[in-house]
């Protein structure tokens, strides 16, 4: 069995959403004075690798905490998206040439490559996002969540038209800025992706892993 971590590090000086105030780490105790060291944290929900829920978008729609738990897990395919040029969208044929896999996944998770431009402006440059019809298979399908390697579903401050597409019509959950995607294959493996327990969650930061047998 072979385990992958699929989950940035949260830390200071790091990639965050524009215009999101970046995460602290303020000490509150520590060995000297305490006995033990202890720190406040304060950041976004949605800081780092994390998940959306459609309470992200909508009023009224499902939080996090109001999913039950096995809908953070299951079966996962990798779509490899890193041929397509910046911007250009990910089309359904490229989803549906995965065949029965496609299918049977749980969790389609779309490899744009763009993990490996974290921590540098082009992070935010324009990546690859899903086509109208490829939202639309989605949503239609019995998939409990959507992950990318990306910093949202929507190219950086043009809207959220994707967002609001998908959970205007699925009650799943949206995975954004995963890493190393291209460690996972190309057949179906476990993904285990838990958000923090927080009551009326529109979104949070996650511990994502592969599970390769």
């Amino acid at each position: 069995m072979k385990i992958i971590d699929l989950t940035h590090y949260i830390h200071d000086g790091m990639p965050v959403y524009p215009g999101t105030k970046d995460p602290e780490f303020i000490t509150t105790n520590t060995y000297d004075t305490d006995s033990f060291r202890e720190t406040r944290l304060s950041m976004s929900s949605h800081t780092g690798t994390h998940i959306d829920a459609p309470a992200h978008i909508y009023k009224n729609a499902p939080t996090l905490d109001s999913f039950e738990v096995d809908q953070f897990l299951g079966k996962a395919l990798v779509i490899d998206c890193r041929k397509l040029r910046t911007g250009e969208e990910i089309p359904l044929e490229l989803i549906k040439s995965y065949g029965e896999s496609a299918k049977e996944a749980e969790f389609l998770l779309f490899n744009t490559g763009w993990d490996k431009k974290w921590g540098t402006d082009e992070y935010f440059s324009p990546f690859p996002v899903l086509s109208d019809d490829a939202i639309d298979f989605i949503a239609n399908g019995n998939y409990k969540g959507i992950g990318f390697d990306v910093v949202s579903i929507d190219q950086v401050k043009t809207g959220l038209k994707k967002h609001q597409a998908l959970f205007s019509k699925a009650s799943i959950i949206n995975i954004e800025s995963l890493k190393d995607l291209d460690l996972c294959g190309n057949k179906l493996f476990t993904l285990v992706c838990l958000p923090l327990n927080i009551k009326n969650a529109d979104g949070s930061p996650a511990r994502a892993i592969a599970i390769i047998e």
